[in-house]
């Protein structure tokens, strides 16, 4: 592990490539990737803050050889006028409503902090297609059914990228935003557990190992459950914080509950 001036990077040798991990660090736990084989890398999510796009960008160029392809997959990052890849339908969706509101948002909350937007071409990439970048083939499936139609990625055969890294803790209500999103994480975490892969890596989080994909089934099978025993939030972050009493993120408790228990 390095430490950076503003954040911090692992790597990780699979072999065949190497798998840089550059974690932000920023007020909203993002992380970026560097997906490094023999004669080339290809970027993943790109820092969103000019403080992080500056270092970042200087590892990347550090490493002296050239980039094969920039995937946007769930975040838009200062990817500046390189063209990227992104998911099929994803750049109508970071135009529209939902993506383009939240950016504006950022912007009014972040200001100047922040890279301006990228204006590369976007190159569209169908669901269920297989793509070779830098020699490594890069697997493009749908992600969690009420998130971002955006695509979970297995890397190398190595490598499982979504949304969120799955994680010993609480799950934020911004990943859990309904009962519904339940049935579909469990899924998304399933398909994750039988991909093969040995590492799991998110656009939040950074990079774990598959005893936290097993313990996010396990624990979203116990809030499935808690559901249909309770009817208020209150019960609910009482029984879900008697389950699990010493799990990180307690204070995000009652904004879960709200999500969940309508």
């Amino acid at each position: 592990m390095e430490q950076m001036k503003a954040g911090r990077i692992e790597v990780y040798d699979l072999g065949e490539f190497k798998l840089h991990v550059y974690y932000t660090q920023d007020v909203m736990n993002d992380a970026s990737y560097i997906v490094e084989g023999r004669d080339a890398v290809v970027t993943m999510e790109q820092p969103l803050f000019k403080v992080n796009v500056e270092e970042f960008n200087a590892y990347l160029d550090a490493l002296g050889k050239p980039v094969a392809k920039r995937i946007t997959d769930y975040h838009l990052g200062g990817t500046g006028s390189h063209d990227v890849v992104m998911p099929k339908g994803m750049p109508a969706f970071v135009k529209g409503p939902v993506y383009g509101g939240m950016m504006e948002g950022f912007q009014q909350a972040f200001g100047d902090t922040m890279t301006a937007l990228p204006t590369g071409k976007e190159d569209e990439v169908d669901f269920g297609s297989t793509h070779v970048y830098a020699g490594i083939p890069f697997v493009f499936s749908h992600g969690a059914s009420t998130d971002f139609p955006a695509a979970s990625i297995l890397i190398g055969g190595k490598v499982y990228y979504t949304h969120w890294t799955p994680a010993k803790a609480h799950i934020s209500h911004l990943q859990l935003s309904s009962a519904a999103a339940v049935d579909a994480e469990i899924a998304e975490a399933e398909r994750e557990l039988a991909s093969g892969a040995e590492l799991f890596i998110g656009g939040h989080g950074g990079a774990t190992d598959k005893t936290s994909v097993e313990f996010k089934i396990e624990y979203l099978s116990s809030i499935k459950r808690i559901l249909s025993e309770v009817q208020t939030p209150v019960a609910f972050v009482a029984a879900l914080t008697a389950a699990y009493p010493d799990l990180p993120g307690v204070d995000g408790l009652p904004a879960l509950a709200s999500a969940l228990c309508k």
